[in-house]
């Protein structure tokens, strides 16, 4: 099968040829036919310091997929031969305190695939039938392709009720625009998304009914003044990682507010706690999806009205993933996706 490979240190996929994988009696194998590229793709593309410390390669990267079972262990059961799917890209293991209550999106044990083991970059993927997610009719395989950053958003946008709040997202990437339009479709009032590259924060006017504001040029004070806004903001949506803009929203909550952080910092950062606790903030770190009530959430938006297309800007042969990795990089995408069935 083809496959793109981290095949060492330095920049780059490469584009090779490797045996389908095996399967067990508990996973399945799925004929990829979407995949979208992710920022994590783009760190492992580049191989900085994280991905050098973390990515065992060589190794089949990606994570975002959709595709066909094409064959089942033999001890699967619920899943049939042919039947479309996403699924969920971290394997958990079954002994920590965390997965034996449920809890199993905190599991220490966690691997991720084409992080940790190899992932969905690949005509094929062997996963476990525990990760499966089947699509609904409605759900295209387009769209299957990037449920995994749609997760993230839901369960950053979901962490807090949002019903009449006035809301608050810094970081106008893929998963900020689609936590914004997921905070507009659950009856957000306001929702602000703050970024300073113009052509995302263009993408996300596009993606939902949002106010975009480039903090380079106008400051959240006057932004809440034109919404009539007289407090600040209720919920806070940290997806950019970057240390001013969570300054910025820190300055611009309620007493009492709630921040769900979902971006990653690319260093240690200095931040006023004094700040946050003369007004009472409420502070939540969000990892991943949990698994599986994202998953519920997120597609029966999906089919309840839910419409983040637009965020898809591209869609590519698999075999120009190259230029896909050079758009992502200069910033000027929203989500990319590649088609397997163009090898």
């Amino acid at each position: 099968m083809k496959a793109l490979v981290k095949t060492g240190p330095g920049e780059g996929l490469a584009l090779q040829d490797r045996p389908v994988p095996q399967i067990g009696p508990s996973d399945v194998l799925i004929r990829v036919r979407k995949t979208g590229i992710c920022g994590t793709d783009v760190h492992i593309w580049n191989w900085d310091a994280w991905a050098a410390r973390t990515v065992p390669a060589p190794m089949i990267i990606g994570h975002e997929f959709a595709g066909e079972i094409v064959e089942l262990g033999r001890d699967v059961t619920g899943l049939t031969l042919g039947q479309r799917c996403s699924g969920e890209g971290h394997l958990i293991g079954h002994t920590s305190r965390q997965s034996r209550s449920g809890q199993f999106h905190l599991d220490p044990e966690t691997r991720g695939i084409g992080v940790n083991v190899p992932g969905a970059f690949a005509e094929y993927l062997a996963l476990p039938a525990f990760n499966v997610v089947p699509l609904p009719d409605g759900v295209s395989d387009r769209i299957g392709a990037i449920l995994d950053p749609l997760g993230n958003a839901v369960h950053t946008a979901l962490s807090f009720p949002l019903i009449g709040e006035d809301v608050l997202v810094t970081g106008a990437g893929p998963i900020g625009i689609m936590a914004a339009a997921v905070a507009r479709h659950v009856g957000a009032r306001h929702v602000v998304i703050t970024d300073v590259n113009q052509t995302r924060l263009d993408l996300a006017a596009r993606v939902a009914d949002v106010v975009p504001v480039n903090v380079a040029s106008e400051d959240l004070p006057s932004v809440c003044a034109r919404l009539g806004m007289r407090q600040g903001f209720d919920v806070g949506l940290e997806m950019s990682g970057n240390a001013a803009a969570f300054d910025q929203m820190v300055g611009a909550m309620v007493m009492g507010g709630r921040i769900a952080m979902l971006g990653i910092p690319a260093a240690p950062t200095l931040v006023d706690w004094n700040r946050i606790v003369f007004k009472s903030l409420v502070i939540k770190g969000i990892y991943g999806r949990e698994i599986f009530e994202t998953w519920y959430k997120m597609l029966a938006m999906l089919e309840n009205g839910l419409d983040v297309s637009a965020v898809i800007t591209h869609d590519l042969p698999m075999a120009e993933f190259e230029q896909g990795f050079r758009t992502m990089k200069a910033g000027q995408s929203g989500k990319i996706v590649l088609d397997w069935d163009q090898v």
